[in-house]
């Protein structure tokens, strides 16, 4: 009886010592729980409401937080949610777009950052949202009318940057978009050809988007401070059928996935690293069994390929085919993901991924 009713009054909790907590000691408190319970806080007070997008709560608790991040296919046959591969656990789940977020007319998801997608709509706009946060902005386009290639959002330490070409201007011209001040400023544009390819994106390194041209292939970049073009002085690998690059984000590295043959018709896929002294290194090859599917699947039409990162692994995708060809960088190895189980089997085209790592605070 006496240690029932000791440990009865160990476990209660004073309101009269509670309520007079510090602010600083009970912030401290909150970075400890974990995000879905934050969340559900935010509806008992309003105090806890506005506590979460706090800058310096933001501050603390960001830096200890970490949220699980997935593959995310789109398909414009998805209309209210997305499916989302986690590849740690292994499974399937759905992200539901909330009702707030339901988009007003058509919309194309072009590219993601960090936990931000970037959605092109019909009324000539593009859309980025938050889906965590369940925040978004819309950002009208430069001018009217405006025809867009190779967008890329990368996500600065204040917030976002949006990069996209339009050889369609009076002139080929460069565009680069700043949340910071939410306004667009042009560049000039990059003399040579560089879209052979509808869907792959830059790959952010060292400051700098990186390119593939069109044969005869070379590597170029865009400074996002400057605005200013330069090229990558190296040998690139001989008999190359078609070049993507793709960046780790992390450790600073540049990989590029390429096939190799004659005539355009590829008979090996190979993977190099920007290594010292800016030399192409050969890290791996694609075993034949599954180059042989990977090179069917896309039949000789390499501008239905694009790569991107994701938590460690390369992603080598096809336009036209819903299955992912990843290598796994810690492992060595190569790997398909499996079909989306919640996807027709009549779909035939149409395929995006992208890397979707969810982020509370991250900033619209």
């Amino acid at each position: 009886m006496v240690v029932n009713t000791l440990m009865k009054s160990q476990t209660e909790m004073n309101p009269g010592i509670w309520s007079k907590l510090p602010q600083e000691l009970l912030e401290h408190i909150l970075c400890f729980l974990p995000l879905k319970t934050l969340l559900n806080l935010r509806s008992t007070c309003k105090n806890f409401n506005s506590l979460v997008f706090t800058p310096p709560f933001v501050s603390k608790h960001s830096s200890g937080s970490h949220l699980s991040s997935f593959l995310l296919l789109y398909h414009p046959q998805f209309y209210s949610y997305f499916p989302l591969y986690d590849i740690t656990i292994g499974s399937w789940r759905k992200l539901v777009v909330p009702d707030s977020l339901l988009f007003p007319s058509e919309f194309n998801l072009v590219s993601s950052s960090n936990g931000l997608l970037c959605f092109s709509l019909s009324n000539s706009s593009f859309l980025v949202c938050n889906l965590l946060g369940k925040s978004s902005r819309v950002i009208q386009h430069p001018f009217f009318p405006f025809t867009f290639e190779l967008l890329t959002l990368v996500s600065t330490p204040k917030g976002y940057k949006i990069f996209m070409l339009c050889s369609k201007f009076p002139s080929n011209y460069a565009f680069l978009y700043d949340s910071k001040d939410h306004s667009w400023t042009r560049h000039d544009g990059f003399q040579q050809l560089l879209v052979d390819n509808l869907y792959q994106e830059g790959a952010f390194y060292k400051g700098c988007l990186w390119f593939s041209t069109p044969e005869p292939f070379s590597i170029v970049r865009f400074d996002l401070e400057s605005g200013k073009w330069g090229n990558l002085n190296t040998e690139m690998p001989r008999e190359l059928t078609f070049v993507r690059l793709v960046s780790d984000g992390v450790k600073r590295k540049l990989y590029l996935v390429g096939g190799m043959g004659r005539n355009g018709i590829s008979r090996s896929v190979r993977l190099w690293e920007l290594g010292k002294g800016e030399k192409w290194e050969e890290l791996e090859r694609l075993p034949e069994l599954m180059c042989r599917k990977f090179l069917s699947v896309c039949y000789h039409n390499y501008e239905q390929v694009y790569c991107f990162w994701h938590e460690g692994m390369i992603c080598v995708c096809c336009h036209t085919w819903p299955e992912i060809l990843y290598y796994k960088v810690s492992r060595r190895s190569w790997h398909w993901l499996p079909k989306c189980p919640l996807m027709p089997d009549k779909w035939s085209s149409g395929f995006k991924w992208f890397s979707f790592a969810p982020q509370l605070y991250a900033l619209v």
